[in-house]
């Protein structure tokens, strides 16, 4: 077995026109844009399936557009997460996942489930939403993160919860939401949310280089001892973890440099 787990680092989709004559070559076409990056990156998150479903084709399109070992995450639809009661979403996820997305093959990383800021823990509802959560669609394993962005989700009891269901929390380092560094799953995941765009590589030197050591802590089994944990006194397996850190939101503009460079301090 491997020591460590690989760590990619990546962006938000591939479409914004800021990056064009910054990160995209002045010459490229928009058409090329998704094969560009994806062969400076190892992951990007795709924000667009939370707005709207896709067809089949386009997730075969993309998967065909992209190198081996390069990964997407999908941010799910927000019919399934933006609802009073969570345990009726069956449906919703249901259709979500039907879409096709599975054409994707092994190009496809983490479902993740955002919830809206307004979304207060309720255990009994939101193990009965994590019960919905299939552990394979057409026979592809997926696998599942939940972003919540309320301060009453800072339980051990949501935490516990998680690793029951065998689903990873965003680590989300963010001027206002929680941040749920415990580690529930056999993968981490981070959204790097505090960038800049005054910065070439959108965070500075010396938090790329904290983040980097983070990184490869997860990666190997272990859990940083530099960030707050909701449940500390938990007991983590120590094994190797596959890890996905996201520069995204703030500093867009030089979120792919931020990514690249964050890739090249931890040396996969």
């Amino acid at each position: 077995m491997s020591k460590s787990g690989a760590i990619r680092t990546g962006i938000g989709g591939w479409t914004f026109e800021a990056w064009r004559g910054t990160f995209y070559p002045d010459s490229l076409k928009q058409k090329d844009e998704l094969h560009y990056a994806s062969r400076q990156l190892k992951v990007i998150e795709v924000n667009g399936t939370y707005h709207s479903s896709q067809k089949p084709e386009t997730f075969a399109k993309w998967a065909a557009d992209v190198p081996d070992g390069f990964i997407f995450s999908l941010k799910a639809s927000r019919f399934s997460t933006n609802r009073r009661v969570l345990a009726e979403a069956g449906e919703s996820i249901e259709r979500f996942l039907g879409q096709g997305l599975t054409e994707l093959g092994d190009h496809l990383g983490p479902i993740l489930w955002q919830f809206a800021p307004t979304k207060k823990f309720d255990p009994d509802d939101f193990e009965a939403f994590l019960k919905l959560l299939p552990a394979k669609q057409d026979g592809l394993p997926l696998r599942h993160v939940v972003e919540v962005r309320h301060d009453s989700f800072k339980v051990p009891e949501f935490v516990a919860l998680l690793e029951k269901y065998k689903v990873a929390p965003v680590l989300a380092e963010h001027h206002e939401y929680p941040m749920v560094a415990d580690v529930t799953a056999d993968f981490v995941y981070a959204r790097l949310q505090k960038g800049s765009d005054d910065i070439k590589t959108c965070y500075p030197e010396s938090d790329l280089k904290a983040w980097a050591r983070r990184l490869e802590v997860w990666a190997a089994g272990g859990v940083p001892d530099d960030l707050p944990l909701i449940d500390g006194a938990r007991k983590v397996s120590k094994e190797p973890r596959e890890v996905f850190a996201f520069m995204i939101h703030e500093g867009k503009v030089n979120a792919p440099h931020g990514a690249i460079a964050l890739q090249a301090e931890v040396g996969q």
